[in-house]
């Protein structure tokens, strides 16, 4: 036993690991594609501290499981070898850095929102966003159902009838509709991989600063954050902009906590900060209920993440062969992706008003498109210039 653990000892410290997702969450710009490619290259092939199998088997649990891929992975290798103390500080360290920006721009955008320079930036700011959230949209559509190829889509002609269901229904309700998610999900795995005990009757397994707001909020306010970015967290698959049906149906239409502007401008923070994206939920609670609201809104959301990875962890390479539950997510995930492209339209309806919006919207599209280096933080910037320019002279 003594040798097996030696062997299998890691070559890193809890303190390393912890420092590295700190530094991670810092400065890691570019999204969770960036982001997990980021980890590959750090962890596994210069310091090799995860082997090749760790490491896939890591990023197959993030893309099975709900919650921000990053942020998963992140926590799935603080796992790996420090079992639920270092999921736990992994985990705090990638989203710290982030969560502090974002609360800090919720107290810049307390203070200065009304101001009309302010509200040029993010005249620029919100077109770009659109064109990038657009952009993401798009790769998510032809990496989790098929390209936009006859015959591929005929393969999978269920997944995008899922898919075109979701986009259908957001645009109409202009809401979250969780329920649709999970009967795509039941469906999907009932006509593709039916569970062994559908088949066979057996026993059920058991189931799986005063002046900026603050610390304005009330206690009413703060349950109804927690229980409705739990649900949000608990239904994100795949990348954090998922996310951003869920936040809209809720934030603008259900609870009308932010009005549309505002929720694009949140959209817009979670893309000029590093770290995953789902950290815009902090800038939301924040303006909804101050740093309470903050604290609330992102230990709602990164809580069933956590939960997930380190429930499954253990039990991963066995969870994983199971053809069932790859085809539940995958009717959950088709459905959820449909949903992000209605609320792109939806959004886009109302941030597109002008020739000059529609320009950088399209501009936006079209650098992700053909100028692949320039990452979403800069083209932020640019536009953020360019709505200065455009609204002052």
């Amino acid at each position: 036993m003594e040798e097996q653990n030696a062997s299998t000892a890691p070559n890193y410290s809890l303190i390393d690991i912890t420092k590295y997702f700190l530094r991670l969450g810092t400065w890691g710009f570019g999204g969770p594609v960036a982001l997990v490619g980021y980890m590959h290259r750090d962890l596994v092939e210069q310091k090799a501290w995860l082997t090749e199998e760790e490491y896939k088997e890591g990023l197959a649990l993030a893309q099975l499981a709900p919650g921000p891929l990053a942020a998963q992975l992140g926590i799935y290798i603080g796992f790996v070898h420090y079992r639920f103390i270092g999921a736990t500080l992994a985990g705090l360290a990638f989203v710290l850095p982030s969560f502090i920006m974002v609360v800090l721009l919720g107290m810049a955008y307390q203070l200065y929102g009304g101001l009309a320079w302010m509200q040029a930036v993010f005249y620029g700011v919100g077109a770009a966003v659109i064109g990038i959230i657009s952009m993401s949209a798009y790769k998510l559509t032809i990496k989790s159902i098929s390209k936009f190829e006859w015959a591929a889509i005929k393969s999978k002609w269920l997944l995008w009838l899922f898919y075109a269901a979701g986009i259908v229904i957001t645009v109409v309700t202009e809401k979250e509709q969780i329920l649709l998610f999970l009967a795509c999900g039941i469906l999907y795995m009932l006509i593709k991989a039916p569970p062994r005990w559908l088949k066979k009757p057996t026993i059920a397994p058991a189931g799986i600063l005063l002046t900026v707001g603050f610390w304005n909020y009330n206690g009413k306010t703060l349950q109804q954050i927690a229980w409705f970015f739990l649900k949000a967290g608990a239904f994100v698959f795949g990348s954090g902009l998922a996310i951003v049906p869920f936040l809209h149906g809720g934030v603008v239409k259900e609870f009308g906590w932010l009005n549309e502007k505002q929720f694009v401008d949140a959209v817009a923070v979670a893309m000029i900060t590093p770290g995953p994206v789902v950290i815009t939920v902090g800038f939301i609670g924040y303006l909804v209920a101050g740093f309470p609201g903050a604290c609330v809104a992102a230990l709602a959301t990164f809580l069933p993440c956590y939960l997930f990875v380190v429930a499954l962890a253990p039990s991963f390479k066995k969870i994983a062969k199971n053809a069932s539950i790859k085809t539940f997510v995958d009717g959950i995930t088709a459905s959820v992706i449909g949903a992000l492209v209605g609320s792109v339209i939806i959004i886009g309806l109302r941030s597109i008003v002008d020739i000059p919006t529609l320009i950088i919207g399209v501009s936006a599209v079209m650098v992700l498109l053909y100028a692949k280096k320039i990452q979403e933080p800069y083209i932020i910037a640019f536009a953020a210039v360019l709505g200065l320019l455009l609204k002052t002279l």
